[in-house]
């Protein structure tokens, strides 16, 4: 990678987590001010970067417009949008869609919740592989090796007292989700939110993107969380014949 390309990433990291001035974003470079300059006239000429105030930069239009063209992009989730919406009108509750992409399962689309109490996630964040719904349904729909492959790559961080923490005990996971057609998040990613997800598959019946519903444990327990289970299912089958799948094979 070129080092000014190199650079300048690194400092499109460094505004995604909020606006920065000159001399913040040189330290977190590691190079001069006016090397840091530069670039920033170079991202701003690009609307990549614009100016928060005299001497604030923060992230500019242009990273938006890109991300949303390639999500749009995405066939899965312009086809997916319709079931999922509905089943967040349904529900109530916050909505996700999810692939697993180079190691890592990312949420592509959400539906807000309609409660004032919700869960904290946004579309480009990545979900844990070892203690969210979503990616349990991913990895869950890959082939044995490749199960014990991704299981042995994971680092088990316990999150809360519910979490997977052992590669023996995630892969028995695997096997259930893969059984039963659904996965739960039992408060294994935070301690008051659970979930459930069910994959959306594809022409051939692959599975292409999982989708789930989260709720907070002060609106529905864990008998009601799994009462959802069926909405879930017709919204995931919906979502999978709109991708071209038929429910026959």
């Amino acid at each position: 990678m070129s080092q000014s390309l190199d650079r300048a990433l690194t400092l499109l990291d460094a505004l995604a987590e909020g606006p920065r001035t000159l001399d913040q974003l040189a330290e977190h470079a590691h190079v001069h001010k006016t090397t840091v300059l530069r670039l920033l006239r170079t991202l701003e000429a690009h609307r990549f970067v614009q100016r928060d105030d005299a001497r604030h930069y923060r992230l500019g239009t242009a990273l938006f417009d890109l991300a949303n063209r390639a999500l749009d992009d995405r066939d899965v989730r312009r086809a997916a949008e319709p079931a999922l919406r509905e089943l967040n009108e349904l529900t109530g509750h916050t909505v996700h869609l999810a692939s697993y992409e180079g190691g890592e399962v990312v949420y592509i689309d959400k539906y807000e919740s309609r409660h004032h109490v919700r869960m904290y996630s946004r579309v480009g964040k990545r979900a844990a592989l070892h203690c969210t719904a979503v990616a349990k349904v991913l990895v869950a729909a890959f082939p044995e090796p490749r199960r014990r492959e991704v299981a042995g790559s994971i680092e088990y961080t316990r999150l809360t007292a519910n979490t997977i923490t052992t590669a023996e005990a995630y892969l028995a996971e695997l096997a259930a989700v893969a059984e039963r057609g659904y996965a739960v998040d039992d408060s294994e990613h935070e301690d008051f939110i659970h979930c459930v997800g069910a994959p959306v598959r594809g022409q051939r019946g692959e599975v292409l993107a999982a989708v789930s519903v989260s709720v907070p444990k002060i609106l529905l327990d864990y008998d009601g969380l799994l009462a959802l289970v069926p909405d879930l299912l017709r919204a995931a089958d919906k979502a999978s014949v709109a991708c071209g799948w038929t429910p026959d094979r």
